[in-house]
């Protein structure tokens, strides 16, 4: 049984990986079209590569580099991974990436588990900055980040190359008194 925790929203929880979570990422990484919209197609691993990886992820839970896994409230099932990368204290800003597994879409599952990441960053780690850089393709993507609050701030023009041609890569960011704007501290 889970108490209430910081790490919990309505819809979703977020937990470290377990090295059982492997699976799951594995059936995730089955479209490329799902890999190229979060990140880029990687070469097949092997069960066993897939198992070493997660049991990696599952040992790294700084703020610099958490690796998490989004769980459903309402059943305990993993639906999706949630990470922290490109961290800068010195000046306050930090980098996630999200991906929800194709079944899992449309649920509000990843504006909930980026409310609870943005409250623990801004809230427990005294950021005050995230930045996110999407693929201009990413039509949803860019939507859920545009009604979270996130702000465009530019746009690399031919930016990285996969699928045959080069891809825009759409840069947001949200300040500490941006998302103060949409949400609120939890109460001690």
């Amino acid at each position: 049984m889970r108490v209430s925790s910081l790490w919990t929203g309505t819809k979703v929880w977020l937990r470290g990986v377990e090295p059982e979570d492997w699976q799951t990422f594995r059936s995730f990484d089955e479209h490329s079209d799902d890999m190229r919209a979060g990140d880029r197609v990687h070469p097949p691993l092997s069960s066993e590569g897939y198992r070493r990886v997660t049991v990696e992820r599952s040992v790294r839970t700084t703020p610099e580099n958490m690796h998490l896994s989004i769980v459903s409230v309402a059943d305990g099932q993993v639906v999706g991974g949630l990470n922290t990368h490109s961290v800068d204290r010195r000046s306050g800003r930090f980098q996630y990436g999200i991906g929800v597994g194709r079944a899992h879409r449309r649920h509000g599952y990843a504006a909930e588990a980026i409310g609870i990441l943005l409250t623990y960053m801004f809230g427990e780690e005294r950021f005050h900055k995230c930045e996110v850089k999407v693929y201009g393709f990413n039509e949803s993507s860019i939507a859920l980040h545009r009604a979270l609050g996130f702000r465009e701030e530019g746009v690399l023009r031919d930016h990285e190359f996969f699928g045959g041609r080069h891809h825009d890569v759409v840069l947001f960011g949200l300040t500490l008194s941006d998302y103060l704007d949409r949400w609120e501290f939890p109460e001690v």
